[in-house]
Formats: structure tokens, sequence, C-alpha cells
């Protein structure tokens, strides 16, 4: 909502802010676009008053208790809908394991437990900037990259050129050329691109070949959204945590939410165990300065770790249930939380539109666009619902036809490997796979009156 209008309803008013809820404009959405109140998250007195069934909720505990049973780690979920926190519990252990040795006395997890939100970070990071960027004219989604990093070009030696007709909304889009993962932090991989140094590797970002011709398809991938965090840098003039602290999580109120927690004040327990020995997956990888302690409260994804010093677009947030609710819940809201206003509701919805190569690709945002996102979203979650996953064991879903937000964390990496794979054995879990715990939600809201 504009400035004008909200100081206009403080005048005749002591309400709060007045804010367009996202889901009175979604398509398909039931709901009549009427004013009302930027909501602020409450406790439900019940789940039935926010139209959930309590006996089908028990249903959610039960599946991930007898995941932890069997030997998965632990999770934490919350749901909000309708402005109400319905559900809010932490499930099983912290941490299990010391390198490979299971702990005599596990570590509980707790609902303030601090997950490493992986790819998360994409949404609640960087999308979250560079809304209220463009929100404030400060970035526009069809300037070329060149505008904000004129080092970014096309160079002679490129096999594949296009660099230099890339716009903001084409890396969004995942369709700018980048391949999924160069490894700048391991030289047998990067080779000339290799750096474990954050500024060096900034500059390595723009050198990087890409990998097929941009516009062509969608390929996810993580130099897309490292490009975006330096290109929110150069705008700001503020490191990207710097700017996330004071221009997102402070005003909103939250203390759980950041990059580096064990430089902020928190230690080792406060946070969910990733990966049990480093990032050798079982003693298999080795490259320059490698860790091979148990990972907790430091970011696992190693270009986040070792080329960006934990600070990066694409991977290095940590937050709780209860925080990311909050944005959430901004986000349900069109860019507005009680009296704080982060973004607009236009440029919200502007980073909604799907990729005309993709349906299920928003700016950032997974959308659920076709029926190949049922493993994510379910399948009762409305065409309008959009949210992100993360490798750690993370995902968010947003669904603005029944103003309704779910909140999955898990520590699911915090498992043995799967002999003879790439996976985790908390990877094979119903818990860690998302879609039976999603689909559960949803069921519990729309059978609730059976």
């Amino acid at each position: 909502m504009k400035r004008k209008a909200v100081k206009s309803l403080v005048a005749l008013s002591l309400m709060l802010p007045a804010a367009v809820p996202m889901h009175a404009y979604a398509a398909g959405s039931h709901e009549t676009a009427v004013m009302e109140e930027a909501s602020m998250l409450k406790k439900a007195h019940s789940p039935e008053e926010a139209g959930f069934s309590s006996a089908a909720l028990k249903k959610i505990d039960r599946m991930i208790e007898k995941d932890i049973s069997r030997g998965f780690p632990g999770a934490a979920l919350i749901i909000i809908k309708d402005g109400m926190i319905v559900k809010e519990e932490a499930y099983g252990y912290s941490k299990i394991y010391e390198g490979a040795e299971r702990l005599k006395k596990p570590e509980k997890m707790k609902k303030d437990t601090l997950f490493d939100l992986a790819s998360n970070t994409k949404m609640y990071a960087v999308n979250f900037a560079l809304q209220q960027l463009v929100a404030e004219g400060k970035i526009r989604l069809e300037d070329r990259v060149q505008t904000y990093i004129p080092e970014f070009k096309d160079q002679d030696s490129d096999v594949i050129k296009g660099k230099d007709s890339l716009r903001i909304v084409d890396i969004l889009h995942h369709t700018a050329g980048f391949p999924a993962d160069p490894q700048y932090h391991n030289p047998k991989v990067s080779k000339d691109l290799y750096s474990q140094d954050r500024e060096t590797t900034i500059q390595m970002i723009s050198r990087t070949p890409l990998s097929y011709k941009p516009g062509t398809k969608n390929v996810y991938s993580d130099v897309d959204y490292m490009l975006l965090g330096a290109i929110i840098e150069k705008v700001s003039g503020m490191r990207l945590d710097e700017y996330a602290e004071n221009r997102l999580y402070k005003p909103l109120g939250l203390t759980r939410t950041m990059y580096n927690p064990l430089r902020n004040g928190f230690s080792e327990k406060d946070a969910a165990a990733t990966e049990r020995r480093g990032n050798t997956r079982e003693g298999t990888i080795i490259f320059p300065n490698i860790r091979t302690h148990t990972l907790q409260g430091e970011v696992h994804d190693e270009k986040a770790f070792y080329s960006m010093d934990g600070v990066s677009g694409h991977a290095g947030l940590f937050s709780t249930t209860g925080d990311l609710a909050v944005l959430l819940q901004t986000m349900l809201n069109g860019g507005s939380y009680g009296q704080k206003t982060l973004f607009s509701k236009e440029a919200a919805t502007s980073f909604l539109k799907p990729s005309a190569l993709n349906p299920t690709y928003g700016l950032g945002w997974r959308l659920n666009g076709n029926d190949s996102m049922e493993w994510m979203f379910g399948p009762f979650a409305s065409r309008s619902a959009f949210g992100h996953t993360g490798w750690t064991g993370t995902v968010t879903i947003l669904d603005p036809e029944y103003n309704l937000g779910i909140v999955l964390l898990t520590n699911k990496k915090h498992t043995p490997m799967v002999k003879g794979s790439a996976s985790f054995q908390g990877d094979l879990y119903q818990t860690g796979k998302y879609g039976s715990i999603v689909t559960a939600v949803y069921e519990a809201m729309l059978n609730q009156s059976k």
C-alpha cells in the first residue's frame, strides 16, 4: 500500500497501517479485495479457530515422531493461517552425532533452535532485499547487470556469449546461462576461478563462463544469487548481512535470523547440526582447508563458507520457525507487518511472475505452476502457492489463496550417507521429502469439517 493511503488511515483511526493481503489478489482466490490492517501474528486459541482439525494436526506429530524413532534426527514446524499461529512444534534432536559417533545424550531440538536455511537464504535475504530496493526505485528488474557491475561482460575468449545483455530478471528466473555449481572453493573443479577469499570470489563470478545460451532454458544456479547478492551490496553500500539485518530483520523485531551466528552471540548448541564430518561426505571429498568436524552453527554450503566468508546471496542465512513465520506473514500481507513496511504489494507480486520457459520458476520463488511441483507443495495447494527449499532440509510454503504459511525445518543431513550414493539417509524419510508433511497440513485444514 502507498504511504499516502497508510497515513490517511492512521489519521482516521488508531489502527495499524492498512495493507492489502496478497490472497485478495491471487489468481483463483475466492476472497474479496478489502482493506485490512497489516496482520501481526498471534497464537490461535485453538486450531479450530483458524479452520484446522486438532485431531488431524496430531497426525503430523505422529508422522514426524515415527521417522525420528527410526533414525531421522529432528525437525521444527510452524503453521500460520489468517494471521494466527495454528501449530508450532519441535521434534527430535538438534545433534545426535559427534563425527561418526552417536552421542550418549543427544541434544534436544527446541522451538527456537537455529537452522541453516541453505537456499531459503535466496528468498528471505536476497529476494526480500530486492523487493525492497525495487519498491524504493533503486533497482529495476529490466536493468542490465552491467548497470550495477560494469566488469560483468563478455570476454573474447568466451565460447558462449550473452553477458552484455543479461538483465536482473534473467538472473532471477535462472535463465542467465550460468552453470549450477562452479565450486569456487575447490581448485580441482574451479581451476582458474578458484577462490577462498570473498572479494576475489565476487570478481570470479563476473568471470564465470556461461554454460548455455541465455534465455533458452531454466537452470537453477547458485551463481545467479551470488551475483544478485553482489548487486545488492553495490547499490546499498552495505555488505549483504548488514543490509539484511538493518533493513529487513531489525525493523520486524527478529533476533534469531542472521548470517554467521557463532560470530553474533550464539553458541553451537543454539543451532541444529548438519553434516557429521564437515564437508568430506564421509571422507570421500578433499580440498584446501576442508572442515572435518561436525558442522553446527556454521553454514554447510561450501561456496558460502570457504569462498564468501559465510555471507552470500545463495546460502548462509540461519533462522528459526518463529522468525520465518514473521517473514512469511510479511509476504502474505504484501510487504507489511504491523507498523513496518519493507516493500510494496506491487513489488512483492512482481516477483511471482512465472518464467515464459517454465511456469514453476518465478523471480527466485518456486511456483506451484504445474503437477511437477507436487513433491514440494503436495496435491492440495492452490496454483497461487509459492515457496522454496534448502539442501540442508528446509522448506517454506506460502499459499495466498488460503492465507496460509508453512515452515518445516529439518537437519536431515545430520545422518550417515547412503552407501554407494551421494544422498544422506535423512533424505529418504517422509519428513525429509517434505511433500507428505505439507499434504497433511492441507488435509488438516481442508478436512476439518468432516
